[in-house]
């Protein structure tokens, strides 16, 4: 005789307990520990655009797609996982992309301050 009970007579917290990604596993561990990079990410929306990495905010984007498609892919599907690493790639991909604007707006600042420069001289 099976010690665990059959599905249908399971409250709705034992059969969260018991499920594969459940509280018991590494499948709800893990992505609720990787909300703090995304808590971080936010947090770093408040930093100038001149104080970020961008390796950083590549590495952040980057592992947040390659790990969104592999919890898709793994048995038990984990959507915690999912959605924790389309958080970590959107926080990543929007500092990215103020990194590139800001980097954009040094180029055309200093297009725009060579010709004064040179009449200057």
């Amino acid at each position: 005789m099976s010690s665990a009970a059959p599905a249908v007579t399971q409250s709705a917290f034992q059969k969260f307990w018991n499920h594969p990604a459940g509280p018991k596993t590494i499948h709800f561990w893990a992505p609720a520990a990787k909300w703090a990079l995304v808590v971080a990410g936010v947090g770093d929306l408040n930093r100038p655009a001149e104080n970020l990495s961008l390796s950083q905010n590549v590495a952040l984007a980057a592992t947040g797609l390659i790990w969104s498609r592999y919890s898709l892919v793994i048995i038990p599907k984990n959507y915690s996982l999912l959605t924790v690493n389309m958080f970590v790639a959107g926080t990543g991909l929007m500092q990215l992309s103020r990194i590139f604007v800001y980097r954009q707006g040094l180029k055309a600042q200093e297009k725009s301050d060579a010709p004064a420069a040179a009449a200057a001289k």
